[in-house]
């Protein structure tokens, strides 16, 4: 992972509801983070689709906002949700991604999806453990190229605009 001109800090949202799991997932996250020199924050949330309405509560609050020393530069949602015997699970799952995804494309922030959606713990654990799959890792890396694309863009933006004077 390279770095970039600005050190980022990351919001990350947790449901600690399968609290194994999102132990692992936080543990990849937080070590693809500190090797980015990246700084975070963590807020635990009950379920997957709470996180939707915490990201847009901090939305809201302006932490955010496309200011140079803007509060987070990227959010980061880890949880998980397993199939159960009922729809369900459908329901949290693809409410979750959309109301993320949705949001992320809205308010143009850097977002990555670290929610597993899948049919057993075991399948959790193997994508979660930081040295199987790694997803926490894998969320952590699409946030931190998405902040630097951003500031890429930004950039050309800004180089446009001095042209233009």
């Amino acid at each position: 992972m390279t770095e970039h001109s600005k050190t980022s800090h990351i919001l990350i949202l947790i449901s600690r509801y399968y609290a194994d799991v999102a132990e692992e997932l936080l543990k990849g996250t937080k070590a693809a983070l500190d090797q980015a020199n990246a700084t975070y924050e963590v807020f635990d949330v009950s379920g997957a689709l709470e996180i939707p309405q915490a990201l847009a509560t901090a939305v809201d609050n302006g932490l955010f906002d496309d200011e140079p020393e803007t509060y987070f530069h990227g959010a980061i949602a880890l949880g998980c949700v397993i199939r159960g015997e009922t729809s369900h699970y459908d329901i949290v799952a693809g409410e979750s991604a959309g109301a993320l995804m949705r949001l992320a494309v809205n308010e143009c922030i850097p977002f990555g999806n670290g929610i597993l959606t899948v049919e057993s713990h075991a399948q959790a654990m193997v994508r979660a453990n930081v040295s199987e799959k790694n997803k926490g890792r894998d969320a952590a890396e699409a946030c931190l190229g998405l902040v630097r694309l951003a500031d890429k863009f930004a950039a050309i933006a800004d180089d446009e605009a001095d042209e233009d004077v």
